[in-house]
């Protein structure tokens, strides 16, 4: 039995009710498609997705080179060469962007998946075992969010990795700054899963279903993935969306900062620093990557907000926005 099952049993409000001939997940998709800033934003952020992905074809079309320095087109405003115009050392400013939404896009959603899967596996045994197992769990979320975000990557980023044993060419690598960003946001950002999670299963490891399965000799492992995890996904899918746009911003934060992904890679985050020397000679080399960032960012809270509204089975099929 289903969580949108359940629900309905428990108000006596069958969803399909009101829709007859509808399934539940089609309700779920009408709901969706009627939350006109989601979609717009789906379809903004696959847009995104499908340039970033096609930067190379769009390099090898233009007959540019994304990393190739020039000092004597530095700077230089928007032509029919170069579409945006160059960076502070002659690059092509639009490739830059394309190749720098790669690497912040698949931090944002790696992170973001990453924290989910670790507050998912952390709250979906604190809330089946309980006890003092739970205690540890919670308090371990309450002390992560006790302490100050920014500061606390900050400190963690700048960690000299050399001295945990590792050689400095490795160190200094693209795929070590890379997944090292990823971790460290994991790493604090997996507790608004944990909780929702634990919620969740508090609720639904007293229903019938769950109780049925324990009588018929179902063991705690099979509870949890067959009968609770299922009926508990929607709060993950909503939380895990809406933190992407946090966690992109926390990395142009720490790439601003010079403590994230490292030049020559691009990030939107790593761009705004390089374009702090020219902000009143050459603005656009600031506004592109900040505006990417804002859009995307905007773009995946409205995506969370429709999937929330989507997900929701007490939602109404004829809710308006």
């Amino acid at each position: 039995m289903s969580l949108d099952q359940t629900s309905d049993l428990m108000t006596g409000q069958p969803q399909a009710a009101s829709h007859p001939g509808l399934s539940p997940r089609q309700l779920k998709v009408r709901r969706f498609l009627r939350h006109k800033p989601a979609l717009a934003s789906l379809i903004l952020l696959l847009a995104l997705a499908a340039l970033a992905l096609a930067a190379p074809a769009i390099e090898a079309a233009r007959g540019l080179d994304a990393n190739a320095v020039d000092l004597f087109s530095r700077s230089l405003p928007p032509s029919e060469v170069y579409w945006l115009g160059t960076d502070e050392l002659g690059r092509d400013l639009l490739l830059r962007l394309l190749y720098g939404g790669r690497v912040s896009l698949a931090v944002g959603l790696l992170a973001a998946f990453c924290a989910a899967l670790i507050g998912t596996c952390l709250g979906l045994l604190a809330g089946y075992y309980g006890g003092r197992f739970d205690a540890a769990i919670m308090r371990l979320a309450d002390t992560t969010i006790a302490l100050p975000l920014l500061p606390l990557l900050i400190v963690l980023a700048a960690i000299d990795l050399t001295k945990l044993g590792l050689s400095p060419e490795l160190a200094s690598s693209e795929e070590v700054s890379f997944y090292r960003i990823v971790v460290l946001i994991a790493l604090v950002g997996w507790t608004v899963t944990a909780r929702l999670v634990r919620g969740a299963v508090l609720s639904l490891k007293r229903r019938e279903y769950v109780l049925a399965a324990e009588a018929l000799g179902a063991g705690p492992s099979r509870i949890m993935l067959v009968h609770l995890l299922p009926n508990a996904v929607s709060p993950i899918v909503v939380a895990a969306t809406l933190s992407v746009g946090n966690v992109i911003l926390l990395e142009s934060v720490l790439s601003f900062l010079g403590l994230g992904i490292q030049p020559p890679v691009p990030s939107w985050g790593n761009m705004l620093t390089g374009a702090q020397e020219t902000i009143w000679s050459a603005p656009w080399l600031a506004i592109w990557p900040g505006l990417l960032i804002f859009v995307t960012v905007i773009a995946f809270n409205f995506l969370g907000d429709g999937l929330q509204d989507a997900l929701d089975p007490r939602a109404e099929a004829d809710r308006t926005t």
